[in-house]
């Protein structure tokens, strides 16, 4: 179950969401979140996740997916953010 502060959050970034039914903070599932704030959100919005989610559970979803959910990372998020975790989510 997620917090009123993760739901809050979700919602506050529905543009990102577009394309999810409402309600999106019901809807978007945490790898969906990780996936189109780090490809699509600006560096405070991504930052802001983190202090919401957790580091380290973010780190833990991205390296969690696999197959093609893997390959929906733009090529340079995928490696600027592998090369982040590595460092400060370890």
């Amino acid at each position: 179950m997620r917090s009123a502060e993760v739901k809050k959050f979700i919602d506050d970034h529905g543009y990102l969401f577009w394309y999810s039914p409402a309600p999106k903070s019901e809807t978007v599932s945490d790898e969906l979140l990780v996936e189109s704030m780090l490809n699509y959100g600006t560096w405070e919005e991504v930052h802001d996740m983190f202090k919401i989610v957790g580091l380290r559970k973010v780190a833990a979803v991205f390296w969690g997916m696999t197959g093609r959910k893997k390959l929906n990372f733009f090529p340079e998020i995928h490696n600027y953010f592998s090369l982040y975790f590595a460092k400060y989510a370890s």
